[in-house]
């Protein structure tokens, strides 16, 4: 890597936006399994346009999914049918989503090309034609940095960065940026440096004549170590301490989700796809303010906030940092502690853009991460978003189910309904019917059933209150001397 590939601007921000040249590449053919299938080879595993690269997309290819998966990926998704067009990512779309994270990041795009070609380079990625054109584009436009949508080996952003002359970073660099930018909590940011520290420890080797490997012969005997064998056990010393602290965070956790569990108060998580409007709606539900914004992963850090059902139980909304296509395995894994919320959940509430024209490729990458955190076969509500953005003949078509909510977060349209589908499918406290007679003298009792409880009948005879109520058990076991005979 040339000088530059050390810079940490390009992680830190700049006062003003960095000039980017984007480079996206679609393959044609993939290797073929012996049984005549295709799937992705290990090295481009997650550099397809249409395939994940988390190890669940591997085991997708190989046929290796749990029943359980199977079932859930061949069910009928609302996000498959004809009017959402499930279909794969085409190229150009995917240059607009590597479009928009390079404008998260900060990043002023001044020119970007698309090539199709059979297969990787093994060299350099793409072909000699066009890296020929590459150079000339950078030489003309003076970017800052050059990305790539697709996933480089460390060898190849090395011969790219001496080819083009320029700072060469992939797709997963540029997510791990936009991750460290928007950390906030202490946590986030230690779950952001695991992933950066993973990401570059494969990637020491070639940064310069500083941390190259001593030669042999007489005079090139170095005094023991290394610099590349310094710098690796420097990150790893520092990985195996994040580690520890990530694990006291855990620890920590846990501790408190026992306390919240002790009570019988059910935890819903809001997961999507990026940009599809989840943190719109947990404020609608739960006024909590959360960050809104039309940028990839502007909700990094987790929120728990108390939602208020129609029977008057309570639950516990979850929002989690969105998913996308390729997301990095390394983020995955660093970012299990916050994504535990997700598999404790009661309920996961899938947020999707209903106007998406690739929903339902959205979906199954939403589908892989699930997977990948053991949590595909959960209870799963549907919740369409941004109907407003829709037709209005277009909207008036729309039908709920039990497993599917259209909504609009931003205009507060269908959550009262989404509240009760919540409601629903909720077990934890679960609600019941009964007649109370309970004395005028009992204020309190009176005041938490008018709380806490569904009133649906009242009269007042000879001192008492005649109450037909509906509410959760752990309000009705501290009415249980009320109850009527």
């Amino acid at each position: 890597m040339n000088s530059r590939g050390n810079d940490r601007s390009w992680q830190t921000g700049r006062s003003q936006a960095e000039r980017v040249f984007l480079v996206g590449v679609e393959f044609l053919a993939r290797p073929t399994t012996k049984r005549g299938g295709k799937r992705p080879s290990a090295e481009d595993a997650g550099a397809s346009l249409e395939t994940g690269s988390s190890s669940p997309a591997r085991k997708l290819a190989a046929g290796k999914v749990p029943p359980v998966a199977r079932a859930a990926r061949n069910a009928a998704s609302p996000l498959q049918a004809p009017e959402h067009g499930h279909q794969p990512f085409s190229a150009e779309e995917s240059m607009a989503e590597l479009r928009e994270l390079a404008t998260s990041a900060g990043g002023s795009v001044i020119g970007e090309f698309l090539q199709r070609r059979q297969k990787p380079d093994p060299a350099t990625l793409i072909g000699s034609g066009k890296l020929e054109e590459l150079q000339g584009a950078v030489a003309s436009s003076s970017p800052d940095v050059v990305i790539f949508d697709h996933e480089l080996t460390p060898s190849q952003q090395r011969n790219l960065e001496r080819q083009v002359d320029s700072r060469v970073i992939d797709r997963t660099q540029l997510i791990l940026d936009i991750f460290a930018r928007h950390a906030r909590t202490r946590e986030g940011q230690l779950q952001v440096e695991l992933a950066q520290l993973q990401y570059l420890l494969p990637r020491l080797t070639g940064r310069g004549v500083e941390m190259s490997q001593l030669g042999g012969g007489i005079g090139t005997r170095g005094p023991g170590e290394t610099q590349l064998e310094t710098d690796r056990r420097k990150i790893y010393r520092r990985i195996k301490h994040v580690k520890v602290q990530l694990e006291n965070v855990r620890r920590i956790r846990s501790q408190q989700r026992q306390r919240r569990e002790s009570v019988p108060i059910a935890t819903v998580a809001l997961v999507g796809y990026t940009n599809a409007g989840k943190s719109t709606l947990f404020n609608a539900l739960t006024n909590a303010g959360v960050l809104e914004s039309a940028r990839m992963f502007a909700t990094l850090d987790p929120t728990l906030r108390s939602v208020t059902l129609p029977s008057k139980r309570q639950v516990l909304l979850s929002d989690t940092v969105g998913f996308i296509r390729n997301l990095p395995h390394t983020l995955v894994s660093a970012f299990r502690a916050t994504l535990e919320e997700v598999q404790r959940a009661s309920l996961i509430l899938q947020v999707a853009d209903v106007t998406s024209p690739v929903a339902g490729e959205q979906q199954e990458q939403v589908e892989e991460v699930l997977r990948e955190l053991e949590s595909q076969d959960k209870p799963r509500l549907y919740v369409m978003n941004k109907v407003d953005l829709l037709p209005a003949m277009k909207r008036g078509s729309l039908q709920n189910s039990d497993r599917v909510v259209h909504v609009s977060a931003a205009k507060g349209l269908g959550l009262d309904s989404l509240k009760e589908h919540i409601d629903a499918q909720i077990e934890e406290d679960a609600v019941r019917r009964i007649s109370l007679r309970v004395p005028q003298s009992e204020g309190k009792a009176l005041s938490t059933l008018d709380a806490k409880a569904r009133v649906y009948a009242r009269e007042y005879r000879d001192g008492y209150v005649e109450l037909d109520v509906e509410a959760p058990e752990s309000v009705l076991r501290k009415m249980k001397s009320f109850a009527r005979k």
